[in-house]
């Protein structure tokens, strides 16, 4: 990213930005503004707050408007820089995203362009948190990165919703099964790129947790709701769901919702030893949030093969409630991990650790912020 714009951005003045190649170190005390910055630029890789705040939240008080727009240049030196753009309005709700001053025909074809990555302390909520945490971040990296999947996923909702109305309204069976169909095969579709995608990251999450960690190592399992040996086989999904749903109609009916799927999947993360504990019920603060530091590098790792660019990091004080082993250890690996730009907050300078030379430093007061 070049240039940043932004306008009526929570605290944040309206200002101006160019953003070094090499990043930048933004360096203030606490409620000034720091993570509202990171929070402006990832707005536009997904245009939602990776903090989980509702779109009117980010408006400045007394505004009614929020902007923010980047420059982004493109991994080709060949191609020229593109402007991505969304603004929010209170009055209606209108959301507006703009990619070189146009449009796109869907809100999610303008998705994914900043290619970034944001590590927050706050990601430990991934882990610590019940499943539906989980299953966001699965939705939100296989969405930006996989082909087709964000479509099923939509689809899988949508049918969600309708079979959720019916049985809560007490309709027919014939009328709540006019949705089995297209809640299986897109809830195949879902469940098997998520397995699919765990599957194929699980040797990776697990060296990266033995590196930050020191040697004790973890492995993620997918788990889909219902009976299936072959979760990132989709035909064999579908089975299990059409099986699945037969077999719990009674208790559908009772509740008046639908109770498998995969809005009911979870993940695991097994610390490896004398017996396999789920690092979210045995595990210490340090082992949960290693997890979720190998979670956000393995989110990196897929961003560039998917993308074939190298990601721009965003970094929120990260280091604040790791043990300085941990900081050490996850020091050394993200300076070795090839990324592009990358962006940190932190409360003084003697904290800038990452590219600790080589990050101009920017300084932030009442959401100015002064370069």
């Amino acid at each position: 990213m070049t240039h940043l714009s932004i306008r009526r951005f929570r605290n944040l003045e309206s200002q101006e930005l160019d953003l070094p190649p090499e990043g930048v170190a933004l360096v203030g005390e606490n409620a000034q503004g720091k993570s509202n910055f990171l929070e402006a630029i990832y707005y536009l890789e997904t245009f939602r707050s990776f903090r989980g705040a509702r779109d009117d939240q980010l408006i400045a008080f007394g505004e009614e408007v929020f902007r923010v727009a980047g420059r982004l240049t493109s991994p080709d030196a060949s191609e020229p820089a593109v402007e991505v753009a969304a603004a929010f309005q209170r009055k209606g709700r209108k959301k507006k995203v703009t990619v070189d001053g146009a449009e796109p025909e869907r809100l999610s074809d303008g998705l994914g362009r900043l290619a970034a990555v944001i590590f927050s302390p706050s990601d430990v909520a991934i882990v610590n948190e019940g499943p539906s945490e989980r299953r966001r971040f699965l939705d939100i990296v296989l969405s930006l990165n996989v082909p087709g999947y964000l479509r099923s996923l939509q689809t899988y909702r949508q049918a969600l919703q309708q079979r959720n109305a019916a049985l809560k309204d007490g309709r027919s069976s014939a009328v709540v099964s006019v949705w089995d169909e297209p809640l299986v095969r897109s809830g195949a579709e879902v469940t098997a790129e998520r397995a699919r995608w765990i599957e194929s990251v699980s040797e990776e999450f697990t060296g990266y947790y033995t590196e930050v960690s020191g040697g004790q190592s973890a492995v993620p399992t997918y788990k889909p709701s219902v009976d299936t040996d072959r979760p990132t086989d989709a035909g064999a999904a579908a089975d299990a769901y059409r099986d699945g749903l037969a077999a719990v109609a009674d208790r559908e009916r009772r509740m008046g919702t639908t109770v498998v799927g995969p809005h009911r999947d979870e993940v695991t993360f097994a610390i490896e030893g004398d017996r396999d504990l789920d690092v979210r019920d045995y595990g210490s603060g340090g082992q949960r949030r290693t997890a979720a530091l190998a979670l956000r590098l393995v989110e990196a790792s897929t961003i560039r093969a998917a993308r074939g660019q190298e990601p721009i990091v965003l970094m929120d004080d990260v280091f604040a409630e790791l043990d300085e082993g941990r900081s050490e250890r996850i020091l050394q690996l993200i300076e070795r991990e090839e990324t592009g730009q990358v962006i940190l907050t932190v409360p003084k300078e003697s904290d800038v650790k990452v590219r600790r030379d080589a990050l101009p430093r920017w300084g932030i007061r009442d959401g100015r912020i002064l370069t």
